[in-house]
């Protein structure tokens, strides 16, 4: 049973994805049908694998060679990520209903959606680096594709080009890990890799341990390879909350989180990782605090919690982590698809055009406010619970410096949804054309997402049991939901968390007052809303990246009888490699 579930949580989509490419364009009804059906089905089967969990392999091929066996595992954290992939993937179709309605390439669209639910599914269940890093990469194609889904803006494509080379140098440091470890153990199972941890050189672990860092911070867009994020925002609205909100983004996080066991004894990672989720989580906040795109504000929250979450990992939080992301999920999700209503309507993502939405837009408003208080941390709703136990668990084990920028954070975040929230559905309206509410497609996603902000902390104590049955590596221990509100409510931290968040909704409401204060924080300002510099060095690197295919063109003929020949030997030269090593 649990195989077929973890078959078919991985491959229903991409049969679907099939199908639906083959249908015509120009039946878009149907289009919209199989997708959400398939979904829907998808959605229920990954809900399904989440009872069946288990640390034994599933699936496993015998592939022979230096490709071992590719196995599949529904533990803890695979079956987990797995049902958000599909849940919230299934709503995005929903969501799209609406949202794509009349658009062209139509197949296209959500047959990249659904190839990109099943990778992500057969990326965090795989028990083989080699497959990992296989599925790794497929997610980063379909965001690419996604993000320049329309070839008639140059924003978008360029925006895809970006992403897909920027996340490519975190493949590059998975690839080298990977390799590395294979080298010294003749094995890619993930399992052996962290019950041999003790028989790596030093080294040679060092090396691993921080390869995976640039790969996960590549993927999770954090500081410095963050600024592809804003740029995928051209991508369509539903597709910034399911893949660069939701579940792509968080594929770094889940890497570190997976293999903290092998990694914490490394000389300096743990700090590095704090590092670079503080850094990244601070400097991010500032970066919304001052942008005025809607969805540029909620791209780099969406950098900002992420760096909460990679703090977390590198503080020993590995719950605190997960916690966090799925509750990130979803309030996020809920985030995005409310924006996108808002700019299916309006046709503009200027904050500064909007204002006073909440009376023409009164169902949009009421949830994306849900999401807004998950956001900042007010109590109450999934986002505070999680981000205190982060901030818990680094006033613990990480030092002051890092703990105190962390809780900063936490402010600057509160005020900088308080300043989005307010200039889109409050104030003095800036929008003087026709504005209607959300249609019913977005209706479904939208409450369901707005239910479930405000309701998925009582997972907590499952969750805790599910990573602490199935992680024997990393010496977890399982807490009931009563456990954890009585950890945060009693923490010292949280009050004072509590009183940081509410300085920030204050400095909002009282900016009047303090004008003198953004007036000295104009030069600041302006570096931020210059991504501090990091754009100039991200476009550096590309710039070098297609300066150096555009050098590479010379050695593709055009003649394809040259093409098969090289790809005929290519394939020769493995095959013989393999049969060699069986």
């Amino acid at each position: 049973m649990t195989a077929w579930l973890v078959g078919l949580t991985i491959g229903l989509p991409w049969l679907g994805a099939l199908i639906v490419w083959r249908i015509p364009d120009k039946y878009p009804t149907r289009q919209h049908g199989l997708a959400v059906m398939v979904s829907l089905v998808g959605a229920v089967v990954a809900l399904m694998l989440v009872a069946y969990h288990d640390t034994d392999v599933a699936i496993r091929w015998h592939m022979g060679g230096m490709f071992g066996d590719f196995t599949f595992v529904p533990d803890g954290p695979g079956v987990f990520l797995a049902a958000i992939a599909a849940v919230i993937g299934s709503l995005t179709v929903i969501f799209s209903v609406d949202y794509m309605h009349n658009e062209r390439y139509l197949g296209r669209y959500y047959a990249l959606v659904l190839v990109f639910i099943g990778a992500m599914a057969g990326l965090v269940l795989t028990g083989n680096l080699l497959l990992l890093f296989f599925f790794w990469e497929i997610t980063a194609l379909c965001s690419y594709a996604l993000i320049a889904f329309d070839h008639d803006n140059p924003a978008a494509v360029a925006g895809g080009l970006k992403a897909l080379i920027m996340t490519q140098l975190g493949g590059i440091g998975l690839l080298i890990g990977s390799l590395a470890a294979y080298g010294r153990l003749g094995t890619d199972e993930i399992a052996v890799l962290l019950a041999k941890a003790d028989t790596l050189p030093h080294h040679e672990l060092s090396l691993i341990a921080f390869s995976f860092l640039i790969a996960a911070m590549a993927k999770s867009a954090q500081v410095p390879f963050h600024t592809w994020l804003p740029g995928a925002m051209e991508a369509p609205t539903p597709i910034s909350a399911l893949i660069h909100a939701a579940t792509m983004v968080n594929a770094g996080v889940y890497l570190l989180a997976r293999f903290y066991p092998l990694f914490e004894g490394v000389t300096g990672w743990t700090t590095a990782v704090m590092a670079v989720g503080m850094i990244s989580a601070l400097l991010a906040a500032l970066m919304a605090l001052v942008a005025t795109d809607l969805k540029r504000v909620l791209a780099y929250s969406t950098i900002s919690q992420l760096g909460f979450m990679v703090f977390a990992v590198g503080a020993g939080g590995i719950f605190a982590s997960q916690f966090h992301l799925l509750s990130h999920a979803v309030f996020k999700a809920l985030l995005f698809l409310g924006a996108g209503a808002v700019i299916h309507t309006l046709g503009t993502r200027d904050m500064r055009k909007m204002g006073g939405l909440a009376r023409s837009m009164p169902i949009v408003a009421v949830v994306f406010v849900i999401g807004a208080m998950a956001l900042a941390g007010i109590p109450g709703v999934n986002g505070f619970w999680s981000k205190e136990l982060i901030l818990e668990r680094g006033f613990d084990e990480a030092p002051l410096l890092f703990s105190t920028a962390m809780l900063i954070g936490a402010g600057l975040t509160a005020l900088y949804t308080l300043r989005m929230v307010w200039m889109v559905f409050f104030g003095t309206p800036q929008f003087e054309g026709h504005v209607h509410d959300a249609p019913t497609a977005m209706r479904i996603s939208l409450g369901v997402l707005a239910v479930g902000t405000l309701t998925t902390w009582l997972l907590a104590g499952p969750l805790s049991k599910l990573l602490a049955e199935t992680l024997p590596y990393h010496h977890l221990h399982a807490e009931s939901t009563g456990d954890v509100i009585t950890d945060v409510m009693t923490a010292p931290i949280t009050l004072l968390a509590v009183c940081v968040v509410a300085l920030g909704l204050l400095a909002w409401i009282i900016r009047a007052r303090l004008g003198w204060l953004v007036n000295r924080l104009q030069t600041p300002a302006q570096y931020a809303r210059q991504d501090f510099g990091f754009e100039a060095l991200n476009q550096a690197v590309i710039h070098s990246t297609r300066s150096i295919a555009e050098k590479l063109r010379s050695t593709q003929t055009g003649q394809l009888d040259w093409n098969i020949f090289a790809i005929v030997v290519g394939l020769l030269a493995i095959l013989v490699y393999v049969a060699a090593e069986v």
